[in-house]
């Protein structure tokens, strides 16, 4: 029995424990599981600190890659997500059908919440970016509810603190209590995709691809696209 550290970001969080327990039942294996922010999770991997299996943005595992921390052969594209705007469960949702009226939406808001860029979260520094070219970054920024993980982006709009929050769906889909009303609009739209690899450093590489033919079984599918998730693995199904 071997115990199999991960390390991932939050987007991918609940289809890795929700498909961890069909590989723990399979192998008898024990699953250490740490997820946190693409910058976190990154800064302790470049520390030092080796998990088995890593899921990060497809561009950072890419650089390890090419850096030879990860194993070539063992990366494979889990799955994309999409940032999304999310209201209170019952409130009356505004248009953000256009940039220009999602504009509107975040000057209306009593609060807006998102990932702190800070913390390393790619929707937070995407957003971030954003509010600066929408030219909100001041008027936003003062009624500002910063969540260093998505989940805590969703909590705050559930808790009446923000009007409006946006974070990837796959995370705000985690939290009961919040209504989705669409992906960001028009040339604002966001998706990332993660990728999974064995680091060089692995000390249970064998489990690690097991634990990856679990997670990108093609039956799987389904499942990630109900957790907000486009499969990104192909569908051998036939």
């Amino acid at each position: 029995m071997a115990t199999v550290k991960v390390m991932a970001t939050g987007a991918v969080e609940s289809m890795i424990r929700g498909l961890g327990p069909i590989y723990e039942q399979q192998s008898g294996d024990t699953l250490d599981l740490n997820f946190g922010t693409a910058g976190a999770i990154r800064a302790r991997f470049d520390s030092g600190e080796t998990p088995d299996l890593l899921v990060l943005p497809a561009a950072m595992i890419e650089a390890l890659a090419k850096a030879n921390a990860v194993l070539p052969d063992s990366v494979v594209d889990l799955g994309r997500t999409v940032t999304g705007v999310a209201i209170k469960q019952g409130a009356k949702a505004p248009d953000i059908s256009t940039p220009e009226k999602f504009r509107e939406a975040l000057i209306a808001a009593r609060g807006v919440s998102y990932s702190d860029p800070a913390a390393g979260g790619s929707s937070g520094k995407y957003f971030a970016g954003l509010l600066d070219k929408l030219g909100l970054a001041d008027a936003v920024g003062r009624k500002a509810v910063l969540g260093k993980r998505g989940y805590e982006v969703a909590q705050a709009v559930v808790d009446d603190r923000a009007d409006i929050g946006t974070t990837f769906i796959s995370e705000l889909m985690t939290v009961p209590g919040v209504t989705i009303i669409g992906p960001l609009p028009g040339e604002l739209y966001f998706a990332n995709t993660y990728t999974a690899a064995v680091p060089a450093g692995s000390r249970q590489r064998q489990a690690a691809r097991a634990l990856l033919a679990v997670l990108t079984d093609p039956a799987t599918r389904p499942r990630w696209t109900e957790a907000g998730l486009e499969p990104a693995f192909p569908d051998l199904r036939g």
